[in-house]
């Protein structure tokens, strides 16, 4: 088990949920903003290296493909439509145009979509997440 978390008072908290998320998407730390939150491409860490969060707490599960899934799909389907539609590209030539772009946008996504998920679960404080927020007094 990692020893505990720095103190919220040493720790440069984001201002809101948006600025937790952030951290998250770039892949960062949403506590503190200041080490890695992965150590492998979809593997968090198990506790941050500045401000010793426990992320191996974390529950993101299947959300973060399924909010890639959701996004490239409606990225995708007016490209589909106007292919077949406007371009008269039969279908074969437009699944074997827009399935591989569909898999690397997907591969792409993964890893951020799961870096804000990890960082809203911690924000709200659902799980075994404790919820924290930056004091009045605390210096940027």
């Amino acid at each position: 088990m990692p020893s505990q978390p720095l103190s919220p008072e040493l720790v440069d908290l984001p201002h809101g949920w948006a600025g937790a998320l952030m951290r998250g998407v770039k892949g960062c730390c949403p506590r503190c903003g200041a080490a890695p939150l992965f150590a492998k491409w979809l593997k968090p860490v198990e506790a941050c290296a500045h401000c010793r969060q426990d992320w191996s707490l974390q529950r993101a599960d299947d959300f973060p493909a399924y909010i890639g899934i959701f996004v490239v799909g409606h990225l995708l389907a007016p490209v589909v439509i106007a292919m077949i539609a406007t371009w008269h590209l039969s279908a074969a030539l437009t699944l074997a145009i827009t399935l591989p772009v569909a898999i690397l946008m997907l591969i792409a996504m993964l890893q951020p979509s799961k870096g804000a998920v990890i960082a809203f679960l911690w924000w709200q404080g659902i799980g075994a997440f404790r919820q924290e927020r930056r004091g009045e007094d605390h210096p940027r």
